[in-house]
């Protein structure tokens, strides 16, 4: 599923709006569906003026026909929920924690999508019962004192709080402002900063190895081709020697069915090689290109928009006397050791610069 996901496939049941199909090249692949998915593209159009609620929205939509697909039910106000919060529509999706560009057909643009998260999330911010996964930290942040969620609660109807959930006991941990946690991830992120000329290094280490997997994927590609071709050959030459009588049926079904099962084999590998590694090292320098600026973008974002670049970024996040400590999932964490390593690099240099200083008579 992970490896469909990596080639842009959504792996899993197709959501409302499209439909699970078998592709040209026998994979299973969503196609937007002919009845429904005019009315969730509308659906999102609607919801975009900031006009109409959950309620009034998913009202609008059982009543031009839209159902789910199981059950054949009228859509609730939750499943209208995630539709607006899925990406899928717009033509990327999350999986296992990782963003994917899907090769599926969008049913709104990006920006529609933007709009609809922004209406979100405006509304959970005014709303004191909104649902806690709309808050930007939530699902984040562990307490590090008795390793209890941080839970999100509005003040005066304006001001956000996060304060330890006190599932297990009574927690010293006090409450922080939402623009104190804020500012804490900014700090974080930081450490992902590099400047241009070792980010350069990094790219063209990246390009570099990619040509020499590039040429041995050729090589690998190119052996296959012509070992399935040398099977098709075979093939051909047994059945006009069993044409001819040279040899047995028995013999031709055995043999055949032998150099069938191999010749499929090696054309798998090469639709998997075809398929795969495209667009990898674009999308990993893009990866890292997004690490090492994300603070500078972070304090700009909507809570919503917050919350998922948080998800792809970080992992283990504990907060404990007023302190943040985060570790970074994979390539960042790689980023994160660059850095650190830069930054101890140039030490010596400055340390050595303030000795003489000291020193030196001039």
């Amino acid at each position: 599923m992970l490896e469909k996901a990596k080639q842009g496939l959504w792996p899993s049941t197709a959501p409302v709006g499209y439909l699970n199909v078998v592709g040209p090249s026998g994979k299973k692949i969503i196609v937007p569906d002919p009845a429904a998915a005019p009315i969730v593209a509308r659906m999102f159009e609607w919801f975009e003026t900031g006009n109409y609620s959950l309620k009034e929205l998913s009202k609008m939509g059982r009543d031009a026909g839209l159902l789910r697909h199981r059950s054949q039910r009228p859509v609730s106000v939750s499943t209208v929920h995630h539709m607006l919060r899925n990406r899928l529509y717009a033509g990327a999706f999350e999986w296992q924690g990782r963003m994917f560009q899907g090769t599926h057909e969008p049913l709104v643009s990006s920006e529609t999508w933007e709009n609809v998260q922004e209406v979100l999330d405006g509304r959970s911010v005014s709303n004191i019962r909104a649902k806690p996964l709309l808050f930007a930290f939530t699902g984040l942040i562990t307490c590090g004192h008795c390793g209890c969620a941080l839970v999100a609660e509005i003040k005066r109807e304006r001001y956000i709080y996060y304060h330890c959930s006190g599932y297990k006991q009574k927690c010293p941990e006090k409450y922080v402002r939402q623009g104190a946690l804020v500012e804490a991830f900014s700090e974080q992120l930081a450490r992902l900063h590099l400047d241009d000329q070792v980010f350069a290094l990094i790219e063209r280490a990246l390009r570099e190895s990619h040509t020499d997997r590039s040429r041995e994927r050729v090589e690998t590609m190119t052996r296959l081709r012509a070992e399935a071709d040398r099977l098709h050959q075979r093939l051909d030459k047994l059945y006009v020697d069993h044409l001819d009588g040279r040899i047995s049926g028995e013999m031709h079904d055995r043999m055949a069915s032998t150099w069938r099962e191999e010749r499929e084999r090696c054309l798998r590998h090469l639709e998997g090689l075809h398929s795969s590694e495209d667009l990898i090292v674009d999308d990993g320098i893009a990866l890292l290109e997004l690490g090492r600026n994300a603070h500078k973008m972070f304090n700009k974002q909507s809570p919503g928009t917050q919350n998922a670049l948080l998800k792809l970024l970080v992992s283990n996040t504990v907060w404990a006397g007023g302190m943040l400590r985060v570790e970074f999932n994979e390539p960042f964490g790689m980023l994160d050791k660059m850095s650190d390593f830069a930054l101890r690099e140039n030490q010596p240099k400055e340390a050595e610069k303030s000795q003489r200083t000291i020193w030196l008579p001039e």
